[in-house]
């Protein structure tokens, strides 16, 4: 798990090509916490969890708390979580992900992406019982832990994929239901989180190669371009899984 997670976590960086675009789109889901939850980190877990991640991706302190700012202001812009779903080129399934302000504009571009790459943009539902919404967390261990009690306290959280990168390193995998269980276990356990995330994972995947893989990375490349797309998720095999 852990070696396909970092290699869908670099491929998305790269796409995204530079960082100020990671930064925005990270701004933006740290504005929808606050306005959920409120600015302080304390009291708000998702709000604690993306600072933790926009520190993971070298996001300066400044643009956190400008994010958070924005956030209060009483004419700021009033985010809203959108998933789109529907098929690329060659019948693989995709899930979009958005944060925007504008639903109208949107739904309009993300349609525009999919009709342009050979795909169609589907109604709600359409595709999203083909992929499975997962949590994954990276933290810190104290050096000595024993990780055969530390796998089985994890395991009674909901944990299914228990992956130790070194001697204080662990990332998990579980149902996006135990999200918020992990996060206060981990808490209680004093253990540094670096990253916490959602991710969607195809049940099922397709194996592509040359153009027809091209194909469907064109429609990922122009969706993950699109400011208002925050993830893209697809039933595509990952070129480390075909390794």
């Amino acid at each position: 798990m852990g070696r396909a997670f970092e290699y869908r976590k670099a491929r998305k960086l790269k796409r995204w090509g530079h960082m100020a675009r990671v930064f925005t789109k990270i701004g933006k889901e740290i504005e929808i916490a606050v306005k959920s939850a409120g600015p302080d980190p304390s009291a708000n877990t998702r709000l604690r969890i993306l600072i933790q991640n926009a520190k993971a991706e070298n996001m300066p302190k400044e643009n956190i708390e400008r994010a958070i700012k924005r956030a209060t202001e009483k004419d700021s812009a009033d985010y809203k979580e959108v998933i789109y779903e529907g098929y690329g080129p060659h019948g693989i399934a995709v899930m979009v992900e958005t944060a925007t302000d504008n639903t109208n504009r949107t739904v309009a571009n993300v349609r525009m992406h999919f009709s342009r790459c050979g795909g169609t943009l589907g109604n709600s539902g359409s595709v999203a019982f083909l992929f499975e919404h997962k949590c994954v967390f990276k933290f810190h261990v104290p050096a000595g832990t024993d990780f055969e009690e530390l796998e089985l306290s994890m395991i009674d959280l909901g944990v299914d994929e228990f992956a130790p990168e070194d001697e204080t390193t662990v990332t998990v995998e579980a149902p996006y239901e135990s999200f918020g269980a992990i996060q206060k276990w981990l808490d209680d356990q004093n253990y540094e989180i670096v990253s916490g995330e959602s991710i969607r994972i195809a049940t099922d995947t397709k194996e592509l190669h040359g153009e027809e893989r091209e194909a469907v990375e064109k429609l990922i490349e122009r969706l993950e371009e699109d400011d208002d797309v925050v993830n893209v998720y697809t039933a595509m095999k990952d070129e480390a899984e075909e390794e």
